[in-house]
Order: C-alpha cells, then sequence, then structure tokens
C-alpha cells in the first residue's frame, strides 16, 4: 500500500534551479524505512543513483552532481527533497523517488518507485 507521490519537475534554464520532493504514505507502523533517494534516466541512457540517504542522515552523491544536488529528508513525514542547483543540459533527466524498507518480522527488503517526474534543463 506505500505510495510515493513526486512533485517539483518541470523545464528550466541551464543554471537555474528545481526543488524535487517526494512522499511516502501508507507505510503504517509495521514498515521500516531504511533508505530514500533519487534515480534519474535519460532516453538511451542507463538509470543511474543521483542521490540517497539514509534513515541516521548518511548521504550518497553520484560524483556528476556533488556540490550542486543536495538530499535531505524529514523522517518523521516520510519525505524526501532534491534540492538541484546550477543546472545543466546533462542533467535533463526523468527522475524517479526510490524507498527502500521492510517489515520488522521479515529479512526481505522492499522497493518502491514514485512515477517519475521530468527534469529538462535548456541552455
Amino acid at each position: 500500500q506505500v505510495q510515493l507521490v513526486e512533485s517539483g519537475g518541470g523545464l528550466v534554464q541551464a543554471g537555474g534551479s528545481l526543488r524535487l520532493s517526494c512522499a511516502a504514505s501508507g507505510t503504517g507502523s509495521f514498515f521500516s524505512i531504511n533508505a530514500m533517494g533519487w534515480y534519474r534516466q535519460a532516453p538511451g541512457k542507463e538509470r543511474e543513483l543521483v542521490a540517497a540517504i539514509t534513515r541516521g542522515g548518511n548521504t550518497n552523491y553520484a560524483d556528476s552532481v556533488k556540490g550542486r544536488f543536495t538530499i535531505s529528508r524529514d523522517n518523521a513525514k516520510n519525505t524526501v527533497y532534491l534540492e538541484m542547483n546550477s543546472l545543466k543540459p546533462e542533467d535533463t533527466a526523468v527522475y524517479s523517488c526510490n524507498v527502500k524498507g521492510q517489515h520488522p518480522w521479515s529479512s526481505s527488503e522492499y522497493d518502491f518507485w514514485g512515477q517519475g517526474t521530468q527534469v529538462t534543463v535548456s541552455s
């Protein structure tokens, strides 16, 4: 029943900024989120991890976005944000929110994905 609702995508000029948000709902009391993050995929290219953050606040960034993007989260709201600054045309892609978690009694980890939001950066 977990659902991810994304917002914030759109068209922006090079050098501009966008802020993506992803709210997870339906997690209940028996689903523990281990990590939340953002992936992106451009046409004809493989999907890549952009940024991720664990429940404890540890972060991981792709080399291509370090210093420009910032990931943050509000654990109480089960929401993750991606602040994107100094955007470049090569950042153009479909960005998808991802949540990894598990039920306390299970050893299996579940992946949940948002619908994907288009980010287009013009020259």
